[in-house]
């Protein structure tokens, strides 16, 4: 998400405790705050599915293989 796009959320946040909000500008908030969780879910998604542990024995699991979908991430 572009730095513009996470202002405008806090602008319109800012306006909607002060002032209230437009039924449009409400809609954006909506859009915009939908799009910020998609990207900060993709993002953490991709840093879980890059954990490796290193077993007792030695042996590694990589757990993105294991329960991730490394090959079926959203880009």
């Amino acid at each position: 998400m572009k730095q513009e796009q996470i202002d405008r959320i806090n602008a319109l946040y800012h306006k909607s405790q002060a002032v209230g909000l437009t039924e449009e500008e409400k809609a954006e908030q909506a859009a915009l705050r939908k799009q910020y969780i998609a990207d900060i879910r993709r993002s953490l998604r991709g840093e879980l599915n890059r954990i490796s542990i290193v077993e007792k024995d030695g042996s590694i699991t990589d757990l993105g293989k294991k329960y991730g979908n490394i090959g079926e991430q959203e880009h």
